[in-house]
């Protein structure tokens, strides 16, 4: 009953997908299946979502199907389930702010702004910039994917907490907290004593943000991901699916 009230999404004609595609080097460099499985997501997606342009900025219908394909790639073997608890994505042309507040322990609060190229609520929208967007996608190999990072948090709360694990069967669960918790202490530590990474360092900002971070890098530049953090690139690539290789 649930999917027939849902309908059916449109499907995107093959040479607008083809287009897509060729316009998005991470889908561009997946296999025959893959591709279908991305196809499909993307037309729920696009079905189910309201993408909401900000601030001047206006989006034709070729840049919404390709927001879509980005959101998706992380999908493809979780599957639609990920696009469930939500039902908005916000664009903003640029990096954008967001107030920030923290009380500390001496009860003073404190108060900044923070300028962003993406953030996911818990039960809310999934917000981009676009500039970041287009961005990640003329260097696509470089280690970056604002659409990736943000999609990783939205599956990351599925379980009912942002904690850096995602919903999985019970027995994997516990050897990817433990794993992931082993290498991101290991991470902090390295970060903490002022070294350089070759992982963005960001990623030492909190769990959630060290599995977001990483989830980029299985995107976007997998071969450093392997090298640098074998075992957690295996669990990304059973949670994720192989990753894309640059085509050419």
């Amino acid at each position: 009953m649930f999917d027939w009230l849902r309908g059916r999404p449109a499907p995107l004609p093959e040479p607008r997908w083809r287009s897509l595609l060729a316009a998005t080097p991470w889908a561009n460099a997946l296999d025959h299946d893959a591709a279908a499985r991305l196809r499909a997501l993307s037309e729920r997606f696009l079905h189910e979502k309201t993408i909401t342009p900000l601030d001047g900025l206006a989006l034709d219908d070729d840049q919404r199907a390709q927001l879509a394909v980005l959101c998706c790639l992380p999908l493809l073997r979780f599957g639609e389930h990920g696009l469930r608890g939500w039902s908005q994505l916000l664009v903003y042309p640029d990096a954008f702010r967001v107030r920030r507040s923290h009380v500390d322990a001496a009860g003073v609060l404190h108060e900044w702004d923070d300028e962003l190229a993406g953030e996911a609520w818990d039960s809310g929208p999934l917000i981009l910039s676009w500039a970041d967007v287009r961005a990640d996608l003329d260097d696509p190999w470089a280690g970056y994917c604002v659409a990736v990072h943000e999609m990783a948090h939205k599956l990351d709360v599925l379980d009912g907490e942002m904690d850096g694990t995602p919903l999985l069967p019970r027995e994997w669960q516990r050897e990817w907290a433990r794993d992931f918790q082993r290498r991101y202490d290991a991470f902090c530590a390295e970060v903490d004593a002022g070294r350089d990474t070759a992982i963005d360092p960001y990623a030492a900002e909190a769990p959630e943000e060290f599995f977001a971070v990483l989830s980029e890098y299985h995107f976007s530049a997998p071969a450093l991901l392997q090298e640098e953090m074998p075992e957690l690139a295996a669990h990304l690539r059973r949670f994720y699916g192989p990753p894309p290789a640059p085509v050419g």
